[in-house]
């Protein structure tokens, strides 16, 4: 697999920094701040890599457009409230971005985050300079959609069998097969390696920085 590719795109939550348990909790804290059912921890977790807005329909559909809204804001109050830091991260994956650049690779994220989160979260990480591009569910269309991959394939003009998706929810692996492209799953974060493995990724990695015994 050394030198297959040229074009790395990772998933941020659960793939780059250890969020995932901090995400769920928020959203559950949403529901309880609407007085809606309270998901089950997994049931949250599934749906993490979502865009906000299809995530919260996900959980909850019956719910009207106010109260859409309503949950939105939220979960965004309660997960801003706790600053993140580069210790955030899961371990070693700064020095791994750090080598993966200065061995040529072009780093991208691919992420249901807002611009607005992600924007907040690479500067709490000190990463912000480490990729050469980011897209935001905000600013294009939501995970599974392919658009995301193609639009940073696009901008960093990678042939796309040169290009290799990283990602630890089914959204990611999914997302990775509608653009036909290869993928590394990580099991660190929202789904189980069992659930990943149902994608065909290259590999299955228990921790990101696994990624560097094989790249």
């Amino acid at each position: 697999m050394k030198k297959r590719f040229d074009l790395i795109i990772f998933d941020w939550d659960g793939t780059l920094i250890n969020s995932i348990d901090w995400i769920a909790h928020c959203l559950q804290q949403a529901a309880i701040d609407c007085n809606l059912p309270i998901p089950e921890v997994q049931e949250a977790k599934n749906v993490i890599g979502l865009s906000i807005n299809k995530a919260m329909h996900s959980l909850f559909p019956e719910v009207d457009e106010q109260t859409l809204n309503q949950l939105i804001s939220s979960y965004s109050q309660n997960y801003f409230s706790r600053t993140m830091s580069r210790d955030d991260l899961f371990p070693g994956v700064y020095d791994m971005l750090i080598h993966l650049k200065d061995q040529g690779y072009q780093l991208a994220v691919a992420t249901g985050k807002t611009r607005a989160g992600l924007t907040e979260a690479l500067e709490a990480t000190g990463t912000e300079h480490l990729f050469c591009t980011t897209r935001c569910a905000d600013e294009t269309a939501s995970k599974p959609d392919p658009l995301m991959l193609h639009e940073i394939i696009s901008h960093t003009q990678t042939a796309k069998e040169r290009a290799l998706m990283v990602g630890d929810s089914i959204h990611d692996l999914r997302m990775a097969v509608n653009a036909s492209i290869s993928s590394i799953a990580v099991s660190c974060g929202a789904n189980s390696a069992s659930s990943l493995q149902a994608y065909q990724p290259l590999l299955c990695l228990e921790q990101p920085t696994e990624l560097l015994n094989f790249i």
